[in-house]
């Protein structure tokens, strides 16, 4: 799946991987490609844009980690994130049923 399939639907996804609890960037990614069986296999110059935005609308928390010698940051839900993943996931599941109604539907 490209980038811009998932126009709309990125920081959904984001908010998910991110419920497990606080990751770094690349585990993030990892996450996100695992949890899609592969389909969500997307490049760092995508996610960490997403994960910056969420931070600036307060959806995510950053922090610094020092792990092996390495310094990475580390991103979690705020309570405002964890209201948004709700709130964007009754919406995702509302659409898909939407549609799943209007492709079941059997015209003559």
């Amino acid at each position: 799946m490209t980038t811009s399939q998932l126009k709309g639907n990125l920081e959904l996804l984001l908010l998910a991987v991110l419920r497990g609890g606080p990751l770094h960037g690349y585990a993030v990614i990892a996450g996100l490609r695992e949890r899609s069986g592969g389909s969500f296999d997307l490049p760092e110059g995508t996610i960490y844009p997403a994960l910056h935005k969420l931070e600036r609308e307060g959806l995510v928390l950053s922090s610094w980690e020092d792990a092996a010698g390495r310094r990475r940051r580390i991103y979690e839900l705020t309570p405002r994130g964890e209201r948004a993943l709700a709130h964007q996931s009754e919406q995702w599941h509302s659409f898909v049923r939407g549609v799943n109604a209007v492709l079941s539907v059997v015209t003559p």
